[in-house]
């Protein structure tokens, strides 16, 4: 079976978020797919299958199968548009969010994905404990958002990971306004067995809606500064968020399985 990894919101290897990607004609089982995840050992593998028009699209983290996932959502709409269908421009994906559409735009890929709705909640002694420094606001979604005083301190923050498991959400995610580009944030998720996400598609699913608020902008250019980094271009669109980014192929290889 042919798998792609390809680094997601970058137009560099080695950079943005790298996601391993299986286009396939059936499906495996769960546990063959989780399988393949766990070895890989990649924050997110991508499993898809073209049915009728669309693409059903599953995402697994070495811990499991999550809801939404933007950066392997991009990375298989790269796999898809350059190595299955290269004249296709836009594919609506089938998954446990519902239908995403993703839109090539030249060299950039737009994601049409769900806003979560964000409920402001108490800073707690566990998240300054988790967190080793108190956070100026909290917020839950899915994941719990975390607003810092500033980028340098969203920069050098170290999370503990054990603690952070305790946190309400499935991820945690930091964020401050930066200085270069609207905000700046890391995503860490210890409960799915990922220390640090480099680059969060869904994780901005929280973020944009909590800066696009506070900046009072619709548009928005967000950057992950975890040690790869990358930049995400965001539009608020009422409930939704369009997130665009680049990709760049790192390999092409052959998985063996009985």
């Amino acid at each position: 079976m042919k798998q792609y990894v390809v680094d997601a919101f970058t137009d560099k290897v080695f950079g943005g978020n790298p996601a391993a990607v299986c286009v396939m004609d059936s499906w495996l089982s769960d546990e063959l797919m989780l399988n393949i995840t766990k070895e890989n050992n990649l924050s997110e593998t991508a499993f898809a299958v073209k049915e009728g028009d669309n693409y059903r699209l599953r995402w697994f983290t070495p811990g499991g199968e999550i809801d939404l996932c933007g950066h392997a959502t991009l990375a298989t709409a790269y796999v898809i548009t350059r190595f299955v269908e290269p004249d296709i421009i836009t594919i609506n994906f089938d998954t446990l969010s519902g239908i995403l559409n993703v839109e090539k735009k030249g060299d950039l890929f737009e994601m049409d994905f769900p806003a979560y709705d964000l409920k402001k909640v108490d800073v707690t002694e566990e998240m300054v404990e988790a967190m080793e420094g108190r956070p100026l606001e909290a917020y839950l979604g899915r994941d719990l958002l975390c607003v810092l005083n500033s980028e340098q301190e969203v920069r050098n923050l170290t999370v503990d990971e054990e603690k952070a498991k305790a946190l309400e959400g499935l991820l945690v995610h930091v964020t401050a306004k930066g200085k270069d580009f609207d905000c700046v944030s890391r995503s860490f998720a210890p409960k799915l067995n990922v220390s640090e996400d480099p680059v969060c598609g869904s994780g901005h699913c929280h973020i944009i809606p909590y800066w696009g608020g506070k900046l009072e902008k619709n548009e928005l250019v967000a950057y992950q500064a975890s040690e790869r980094g990358g930049t995400l271009y965001c539009r608020l669109e009422n409930d939704r968020v369009k997130l665009s980014g680049k990709a760049a192929l790192y390999s092409v290889s052959d998985i063996f399985i009985e």
